[in-house]
């Protein structure tokens, strides 16, 4: 096991243990750490003033240290306290997943952190943007529930092909921006290829339609009025240029609604609108609105349209209970109902959740098929056949029939048995030497082997996934075993040892190391890099050494002439010590 456990995670099935990896805390480097505090000193200092009140506080009951990157094994100590837990993963992991881990009430997070160079934001996942942007946010009830809800039902979501393409698109953008020597052009190329896959998206699926209320919500969303918001979306709260940017009057407001589904993002640009909800409470009604138009929910012939599009392993509720779970590749329908339904590859028969004895994918190994509906002629659906009607039909053991469906679809051969589910109603119906039509055209034909229809007069429900977990591997994804940047140049090895020699300095550990020298060094051999001027100029200030910290500001101005995009965050950190900004 790559994670230390507790009672939440065990919950967690296999198939999303797959995602987890181990937290080497020994992998931050001192740059690592020296970028988490800046981020966390600022953030903290403004936030405090635009965000909602519940991020302070939850920065206190999670655990979450300004001056020290998160150890997973310590937030999970206490965010165990809240019913919550958290696992580092493997960047970005595909959405469904992503939610799922959320039902479970479990955060996950990026263990890796992003660069100094992309200090500010990234489009990669991070523990910045994980840790200190969502954790701190769920130690409040109403937006944790919110929040778990939100995966239990976007989970469910049906994506479209060209969801997974984008997906992959997204993944591989987020890695070469934050790898080390990465070419322009190869950057600039991955963001075209994602601006393309985004204009040729076609019709939005569930998933895209989700994903972008998670966006507006969960990541990027205000909070009270739209003339005085407050920040609670994680990826505002972990960027230190977004914070600010998105309170000015360049950010349009608008108030959130259902519309917020049908609004595509750019993870690329800066948000030019963001949503405010009035409350907690009302993303949950925007949210079960908006549940109210899935598959999941609506059931009907387009529930299993739309599973057929996805060419996705998902599932089928009939009006039984009796659940089928595979590969759709076919449904024919009369009068706009389905008739007939054709899966491709193992599929698996379930009840409540549960798979049924003898139904399992290696049973169906080569797809299912079954007519669906009612009877030609019968108002009486089969489900709601009682014994004695089923008598009078010739619906019973033994008997060699043949029953005709409305659409054309026929059913010939040997009935051997029938399967009830818990109200008594029949869900399937197990025939030998069958043998199965449309019009003239033979969907299916077995002699010796057993053929079973699934009974139910409609489709109430399709979503993503098998009904039982069991029924199939799920286990395809293979942990990265490599960091992007799997080997320090001997330039940045010095610049590290200098940033480890100012930091052992400041906590004690070594209290022998000479700031000038130090100083003296950076200037002459990294006369670019200014976060750890800051971190000098902070202990002569806290010394009361006001020659050596004028010294550091002039070079910090020097800094700032040749270098105008870090002029800002010059600023920023000079102006959290002089304000003698203490945590």
């Amino acid at each position: 096991m790559s994670y230390e456990s507790n009672p939440i995670l065990d919950k967690l099935p296999e198939h999303l243990k797959q995602f987890i990896k181990p937290q080497d805390y020994s992998d931050y480097t001192a740059i690592d750490q020296a970028v988490w505090r800046y981020v966390m000193r600022k953030n903290v200092d403004y936030l405090s003033k635009v965000a909602h009140k519940s991020y302070l506080d939850g920065l206190q009951k999670t655990g979450i240290s300004i001056n020290h990157i998160p150890n997973m094994y310590g937030m999970n100590r206490i965010l165990e306290e809240i019913g919550w837990a958290a696992v580092a993963v493997d960047g970005f992991i595909p959405p469904s997943a992503f939610m799922e881990f959320q039902a479970y009430n479990v955060l996950v997070i990026a263990s890796d952190i992003r660069q100094l160079e992309h200090i500010e934001y990234t489009p990669a996942p991070d523990i910045i943007h994980e840790g200190a942007g969502h954790a701190p946010i769920i130690a409040n009830p109403e937006y944790a529930e919110y929040l778990r809800r939100f995966g239990e039902i976007g989970c469910k979501a049906i994506s479209s092909a060209k969801d997974y393409e984008l997906y992959e698109a997204v993944r591989h953008l987020s890695i070469i921006k934050e790898a080390t020597g990465t070419p322009q052009d190869e950057i600039n190329k991955a963001e075209k290829h994602i601006e393309d896959l985004q204009n040729n998206m076609g019709e939005p699926s569930e998933i895209a339609l989700i994903r972008n209320l998670h966006w507006w919500t969960v990541e990027y969303g205000l909070i009270g009025t739209v003339d005085n918001p407050k920040i609670y979306g994680a990826g505002l709260l972990s960027s230190i240029g977004e914070s600010a940017w998105c309170m000015t009057d360049e950010v349009k407001k608008i108030p959130y609604s259902i519309e917020a589904a049908h609004t595509s993002f750019d993870i690329t640009k800066p948000q030019p609108q963001l949503f405010v909800t009035p409350d907690f409470a009302f993303l949950s009604e925007v949210l079960e609105e908006f549940a109210n138009e899935m598959a999941v929910r609506k059931g009907g012939l387009s529930s299993i349209q739309k599973l057929i599009n996805s060419k996705e392993l998902g599932t089928i509720e009939l009006s039984t209970g009796l659940q089928v779970s595979g590969n759709f590749d076919e449904v024919m329908d009369y009068e706009g109902r389905p008739v007939f339904f054709q899966t491709t590859g193992p599929t698996a028969l379930s009840y409540r959740e549960k798979e049924l004895v003898g139904h399992s994918a290696e049973i169906h190994y080569d797809g299912f098929g079954s007519p669906m509906g009612k009877l030609k002629g019968i108002n009486l659906a089969i489900e709601d056949m009682s014994p004695r009607d089923l008598k009078a039909y010739n619906i019973f053991e033994g008997q060699t029939i043949t029953l005709e469906f409305e659409g054309g679809i026929k059913i010939s051969g040997e009935i051997i048995t029938g399967t009830r589910n818990l109200k008594g109603e029949i869900i399937l119906i197990t025939f030998r030497n069958c043998k199965v039509t449309h019009k003239k055209k033979t969907l299916f034909k077995s002699d010796e082997r057993l053929y079973s229809i699934a009974v139910g007069e409609h489709i109430v429900s399709a979503y993503n996934g098998p009904a039982d977990l069991n029924s199939f591997d799920l286990i395809n994804h293979e942990v990265s075993s490599t960091k992007v940047n799997p080997e320090m140049s001997a330039e940045r090895k010095k610049l590290e040892s200098y940033y480890r020699q100012v930091r052992d300095f400041r906590e004690g550990t070594n209290t022998t190391i000479s700031r000038h020298k130090v100083f003296e060094q950076i200037t002459k051999e990294f006369p670019a890099d200014w976060l750890l001027s800051i971190e000098l100029y902070e202990l002569a200030k806290n010394n009361g050494d006001t020659d050596f910290a004028q010294e550091i500001a002039n070079h910090l101005e020097t800094v700032k002439l040749s270098n105008p995009k870090v002029g800002q965050l010059i600023d920023d950190g000079l102006e959290l010590v002089n304000a003698s900004f203490v945590v």
